[in-house]
């Protein structure tokens, strides 16, 4: 066996109505001063204050940022960083999705040593260490809260990430009751990012081990055999709280075996048209499995074989089934209902381009041909 390495986070909390405990955590990490990252969506729902109220019965004070946006910008973290030394936070607390959580990773490294914001982009390049840092997901998708990534938006329609180690939290707390108010179509995007992030840790060229095989065959089990119920019945919080952990199980998957070219694919039309990540995706994923089919079948196998229903074993069957939920969900099945421009294709191969430090996982190479016909498939379906 070749030799390999596996990262994850030092602790993981898992239970509904976890989020009330979390005073309890800040004493143990010495934070007293917390600075807690949100957007106004989640403030407006009110699964905020309740969590205001449980962090300040335990400290001496708390800030609250709220102002993250979806794919957040520069800007942005600035901003947040500003709070975070207006206030003198000694440490960070996120709760939301995985914009919140990847502003927070940022902020808690930049409040040490010296660092600017265009110095951490890029693997390895976090010099210091970073403030306590506990991560909660609202959504079962991203997977950020066991990631040592954090994706910002650089420019009009460019991002970069900052991989690192020390972006691993100090907690990720889990708590299903944060995500009882999650609208249909996020339940769907983030349900589907997540499998996505499982399947594709588990066809990754370069860093697939044993532990990332176990945990995305795991994920996808759970968030395949679940998301169909949470999509019925959203307020079935057993069901709920199997997709964050499917969810969960998918990040530390692809924390270590990265991902490839459905992600490369698809971060230029969230760059370009503000797609969310979710749902863009979903928007690539049928087209890139079946390009990547003749390589990695075996592995489709496996992976069709933990997914439920009647279902070919096979990477036709795969891709049917992946069909199959998003039609259900009623998400856009295609660039064209999503509305991409089809003279823009051209421009987004070129773009995905740049996304090598993906594209190099992908069981098939991909160049920019073949990323136009796959984009070219996408749209038509």
């Amino acid at each position: 066996m070749a030799a390999f390495g596996f990262s994850t986070v030092p602790r993981i909390s898992v239970g509904a109505g976890a989020a009330q405990t979390l005073g309890a955590e800040l004493q143990l990490l010495g934070m007293r001063r917390p600075l807690l990252v949100t957007d106004t969506g989640l403030v407006q729902l009110g699964l905020i204050a309740p969590i205001q109220s449980a962090l300040s019965a335990d400290c001496e004070a708390v800030a609250t940022f709220d102002g993250v946006a979806a794919d957040p910008a520069e800007a942005v973290v600035a901003a947040a960083l500003e709070a975070a030394r207006a206030h003198g936070a000694d440490g960070v607390v996120a709760v939301g999705g995985g914009s919140s959580m990847d502003v927070a990773k940022v902020v808690a490294v930049l409040m040490v040593g010296d660092q600017a914001l265009q110095d951490l982009y890029g693997v390895d390049q976090v010099r210091a260490g970073r403030l306590p840092l506990i991560l909660v997901p609202t959504t079962a998708g991203t997977g950020s809260e066991v990631t040592p990534v954090a994706v910002i938006t650089t420019g009009e329609t460019t991002k970069a990430g900052v991989s690192s180690r020390v972006l691993l939290p100090d907690l990720a707390l889990l708590d299903a009751e944060l995500t009882l108010g999650l609208p249909r179509a996020a339940t769907a995007m983030t349900g589907i990012d997540a499998m996505v992030h499982a399947i594709e840790a588990y066809t990754s060229k370069i860093k697939k081990n044993p532990i990332s095989d176990m945990l995305a065959l795991r994920a996808l089990r759970l968030l395949g055999g679940h998301i169909e119920k949470v999509l019925e019945t959203p307020s079935d919080l057993m069901a709920r709280e199997a997709m964050l952990i499917g969810s969960m199980f998918a990040g530390q998957a692809f924390a270590n075996a990265p991902v490839g070219a459905v992600h490369a694919l698809a971060y230029p039309l969230g760059g370009h048209y503000h797609i969310p990540h979710g749902l863009s995706n979903s928007l690539m994923l049928p087209a890139v499995l079946s390009y990547n089919a003749s390589a990695v079948e075996h592995s489709y196998s496996e992976l069709a074989r933990e997914l439920p229903g009647d279902i070919r074993p096979d990477g036709a069957g795969l891709v049917g089934w992946f069909e199959n939920l998003i039609a259900l969900s009623g998400l856009p099945a295609t660039l064209e209902a999503a509305g991409v421009p089809a003279e823009d294709l051209s421009l987004l191969a070129s773009d995905a381009m740049l996304q090598q430090r993906l594209l190099i996982n992908n069981p098939v190479e991909v160049d920019e041909s073949a990323a136009r016909s796959l984009y070219e498939k996408a749209w038509s379906g």
